[in-house]
């Protein structure tokens, strides 16, 4: 299979627009518009081709009418409306994903949650609050400024922290705060058929619990394909005291790789701990006009109090730089030196698609364990040389999750072919290692094949059944993940 059929395009790679090969009902149109008035629909083109894509290369498959509801009962009652109907259901948050997860690839209504964006039950004696999809992460650390409390969980984007929690989202700070996962403590789902639940029991918020099935990790990561998640109530942390980053530049990928694993072995308290390959380097030093050695680079930032990271945390982490060879230690502790060079690396996609003017670019992503990265990073690296591809690699290292940006030319089928060819090897080579063939991303449409492997046949049957269960006339977000 060729990388423009994995991509859904025909011709050369990019997007394109569809048309739904099952129209929607008579009269289907005026019914939601009875749900949510008139100026909240559309069936404009231009409208549903701006929903019908991600940020992903696969391509555009707009959905047949587009709704923005603005209260949860309106989301039940298009749910229940396409539900009587058999209408497919795709949730829009802000189309930041990477793996085409709110194509329409079956037509149907997409609902844009954006306007959904109250912030309610905050309480900073329980480190919690809740948040409609319509609220971003940065929305959210704003709303929380002066409090000492802050949301860490940071992919990059300025992403829903609702499509976040669909996705299982990361980034950054994952090596210490976690992922989505462990920060969710609860979740308000539309369900296929127009019904509610609460995954922890309405305006519950415990911080650990025992109590049946663990609903709200089944909703994290799913995709939109089991219900809407029109709420999340989140777990806060307190910023910390003091925060120092800095860059350390090594003489291979291996040595940049390696001393990441001594670091976290020596429990140092790490925040954010990012791998940048020469080549990201480059194009991002480039990009952000900042001066870096082209050479492999960890970008490391520690959190912890003053006096801890004023003395004995940063000789640790100095030493363990320089038995692996590395160079070049200078460290920022004010937030305007910090955020430049955070914005560097966020800066990292553009700044790869910097090196090709003009071609596309297709980020995929890989998770292995921590013993196996050094390996694992080598040999892609290798791989990426050998395959004559432009493909920077940038990670989060400290949990064992790594991106390959591929920067391709759409109208040159034989580098197509080398870059799916490339990517199945990637997702398998992580797959050999104990890892998964997606640390963050998620599945989406690119995926599949490598989750059949991943899970086996009786794991992707098991979740074929709960997906049955709960949608049993496939109508949310078909054609993702299964």
């Amino acid at each position: 299979m060729a990388l423009r059929r994995v991509l859904g395009v025909g011709g050369a790679l990019g997007r394109r627009s569809c048309c739904s090969q099952h129209p929607l009902p008579p009269d289907f149109v005026e019914a939601l518009r009875a749900v949510v008035g008139g100026p909240n629909v559309s069936t404009a083109m231009a409208v549903r081709e701006q929903h019908g894509h991600d940020e992903s290369m696969h391509a555009c498959a707009p959905p047949d009418a587009v709704v923005w509801p603005q209260a949860v009962g309106q989301v039940q009652d298009l749910a229940a409306l396409c539900h009587r109907c058999r209408v497919p259901m795709v949730p829009f948050g802000t189309g930041t994903g990477l793996e085409g997860g709110v194509n329409a690839v079956q037509g149907g209504v997409c609902f844009d949650l954006s306007r959904m964006d109250a912030i309610t039950e905050l309480s900073l004696e329980d480190f919690s609050v809740a948040v409609e999809p319509g609220v971003t992460r940065k929305a959210l650390n704003s709303h929380l400024r002066g409090t000492g409390l802050w949301f860490p969980v940071d992919p990059g984007a300025d992403a829903s922290l609702c499509g976040m929690a669909a996705t299982g989202a990361s980034g950054t700070n994952a090596v210490r705060y976690g992922t989505m996962r462990p920060n969710i403590l609860n979740l308000r789902v539309v369900l296929p058929d127009g019904r509610l639940l609460h995954t922890a029991g309405p305006g519950r918020q415990p911080r650990k619990r025992a109590a049946g099935y663990d609903l709200t990790s089944l909703f994290v990561g799913s995709e939109g394909t089991l219900g809407f998640l029109t709420q999340a109530t989140l777990r806060l942390h307190p910023l910390p005291e003091a925060t120092a980053a800095t860059i350390a530049t090594f003489p291979s990928v291996r040595a940049a790789v390696d001393c990441t694993v001594q670091v976290l072995q020596a429990a140092v308290p790490v925040g954010r701990i990012e791998f940048l390959d020469e080549v990201m380097v480059g194009a991002c030093g480039r990009f952000s006009r900042l001066e870096l050695p082209e050479a492999p680079m960890l970008l490391l930032e520690l959190h912890g109090s003053r006096h801890s990271l004023a003395e004995q945390q940063r000789q640790a982490a100095e030493e363990i730089v320089r038995l692996n060879g590395g160079s070049g230690l200078a460290w920022a502790e004010e937030p305007e030196e910090r955020g430049r060079l955070w914005d560097m690396r966020h800066s990292a996609w553009y700044a790869a698609l910097a090196l090709r003017p003009g071609c596309q670019g297709y980020s995929t992503d890989v998770c292995v364990p921590i013993s196996r990265l050094p390996d694992v990073v080598v040999e892609t690296k290798r791989d990426l040389q050998d395959s004559s591809l432009t493909g920077p690699m940038v990670g989060h290292v400290g949990d064992g999750n790594f991106h390959c940006i591929l920067v391709f030319n759409r109208q040159d089928p034989a580098e197509a072919q080398r870059i799916h060819a490339f990517t199945q090897r990637l997702g398998r080579r992580a797959l050999a290692a104990g890892g998964t063939c997606t640390g963050e991303h998620g599945v989406g449409l690119g995926k599949r094949a490598l989750l059949l492997e991943e899970l086996g046949q009786e794991g992707l049957d098991t979740l074929r059944c709960i997906k049955a269960a709960l949608d049993p006339h496939n109508l949310m977000n078909p054609g993702k993940v299964l």
